[in-house]
């Protein structure tokens, strides 16, 4: 009686179907075209493009994970998986809206605010997947067998792909651009950008009229648009009442505010304000906020007669949407006309203000926590500098630890500024790992030229110290309190001051004579004499 066929492992060809020459075509093209063509170059080609590149790698991409879960199974139904996965999925997002909203769900759960779009035409991409499939007849003749090919490749082949294919092309979020009254009405310009990309050419502009007060809106009329076209170019930073030409309205760029005037301009009055303070803490629960100062700004209004013998103010304030003073008096922010086409994070409207709670400000959280983790760092590194030093052996170790601490906290502070919020969290892991290691190479060289355990205990103290110090303002800023971040950011280079003076203290444990980190004398010891 033979013994039993043991089943075919499918790992070495599937992986060998994830680096063959056809799949890493698919990958670059990927990357290129969504980081770089698509913003270049927007358009339906860019985006069939993005499409065929994407079925060429998510077939082997699948494949690969699919044996790292479950590396004995045949190769032949881990290919026909993927190809199912792939294909089927693909078609239902691309021809049905609910299956579209899944997916936009699922992105924004694993690479954050993404949207998924149904069309039909994207369908004609399918024959990518045969590319794919020529790629794995070449590939399983030539499976990988070695294991250490096997982990170098899976170390840098599969996380590049899941980067490439989690961080597609850049999510565009509404921007209120400028406002106007076309034939009595309020006329608002709505565009869609992103960090780097934000709208600015007229021509990218899409107007919206309402007819009842701004409670809805439409496209506007040929004639309409005409109009908004001659004078989209006019500056609408002021405005008067039609029937009350001495009452005028005002926006003041740079700021969320407007003012009003009762005598055509000579003096001026708060009307509507979202303080700086309040602006920041609200500005930093949209995703990728960028410059908020630029982007969270009053930018145009337009004023117009109401039905009722009142008057309507429009004002366009840029990232946060559409403010409206109603025919009563009130103040109303509305957010946007349409969201149709972005990827809006907030769909009832623009967020409130008041109260923060920690999971609005997620990514912020772990900007804290780096925050909180390189202070601590930067006080180890200080430790290992000032212990050195004492011992009188390689105290350049400490001088290299705090240089290589420089990267780190610019680092840290291109991330604070959350231009790209996947960018932001890829940074906070990277601003981690850089601190840990330019902490622990001094540390671990001072123990070794002669510092005590009393030492390491002292420093490790202060570091704990430190990181709870410092996450006081820190975690307070999350919940609004304080909101400005350059004020956190000084109150929590304060808290570093405690832990600096405990290294400084702990580093006289440290003894020279120690003789792990003392050299012999150069000359022998006195004889002593009664």
């Amino acid at each position: 009686m033979s013994a039993p066929v043991p089943p075919r492992d499918g790992a070495p060809a599937a992986l060998a179907w994830l680096v063959h020459p056809v799949t890493l075509a698919g990958l670059a093209l990927l990357l290129i075209n969504d980081h770089v063509l698509k913003a270049a170059f927007p358009g339906p080609a860019t985006g069939k493009l993005s499409d065929v590149a994407g079925l060429v790698l998510a077939p082997p991409l699948v494949a690969a994970l699919i044996t790292l879960a479950a590396p004995r199974l045949p190769d032949r139904t881990v290919v026909a998986v993927g190809f199912g996965l792939v294909g089927v999925g693909f078609t239902a997002v691309k021809s049905h809206a609910y299956p579209a909203e899944l997916a936009s769900a699922a992105w924004t759960a694993v690479a954050g605010p993404s949207l998924v779009r149904t069309d039909p035409t994207d369908l004609l991409t399918l024959p990518a997947l045969l590319l794919s499939w020529w790629g794995w007849t070449r590939a399983r003749r030539a499976p990988l067998r070695y294991r250490s090919a096997r982990l170098v490749r899976l170390l840098v082949v599969l996380p590049t792909a899941m980067f490439a294919v989690a961080a597609t092309s850049a999510v565009h979020y509404p921007y209120a651009l400028a406002a106007a009254v076309v034939d009595g009405r309020p006329a608002v310009a709505t565009g869609g950008g992103f960090a780097g990309n934000w709208p600015q050419e007229p021509s990218q502009w899409a107007w919206s009229v309402s007819d009842d007060g701004a409670a809805g809106w439409r496209e506007p009329a040929e004639a309409e648009r005409r109009q908004l076209h001659e004078r989209r170019d006019e500056p609408r930073r002021m405005g008067c009442v039609p029937d009350v030409p001495a009452r005028c309205y005002r926006v003041v760029v740079g700021h969320l505010r407007v003012e009003e005037s009762d005598d055509a301009g000579r003096t001026w009055r708060m009307a509507w304000e979202i303080s700086d303070a309040q602006r920041e803490t609200l500005a930093r629960r949209y995703p990728d906020p960028g410059d908020v100062g630029k982007h969270f700004s009053s930018r145009q209004l337009a004023v117009a007669a109401g039905a009722d013998g009142g008057h309507l103010v429009v004002v366009a304030n840029g990232r946060d949407g559409y403010l409206v003073r109603r025919a009563d008096g009130r103040w109303e922010r509305i957010g946007f006309p349409s969201s149709e086409g972005f990827a809006g994070p907030f769909r009832d409207g623009p967020p409130t203000l008041g109260e923060v709670a920690p999971e609005q400000r997620q990514t912020d959280a772990l900007l804290a926590a780096a925050l909180a983790l390189t202070l601590g760092f930067l006080v180890l590194v200080a430790a290992a500098h000032a212990a050195l030093r004492r011992l009188g052996r390689g105290a350049g170790w400490g001088l290299a630890g705090l240089v290589a601490m420089l990267p780190v906290v610019l680092l840290l502070a291109t991330g604070w500024s959350r231009s790209d919020d996947f960018g932001t969290v890829l940074a906070v892991g990277v601003v981690a790992a850089l601190g840990a290691l330019a902490a622990f190479v001094p540390l671990v060289v001072t123990w070794h030229r002669g510092a005590q355990d009393g030492w390491s205990g002292a420093v490790f103290r202060a570091f704990l110290l430190t990181v709870a110090l410092v996450g006081v303002p820190a975690a307070g800023w999350v919940l609004g309190t304080p909101p400005r971040t350059w004020m956190t950011v000084l109150l929590a280079v304060v808290a570093t001051v405690p832990g600096l003076v405990l290294v400084r203290r702990a580093a006289r444990l440290v003894q020279p004579s120690d003789p792990r980190g003392t050299a012999d004398p150069p000359y022998p010891a006195l004889a002593s004499y009664d």
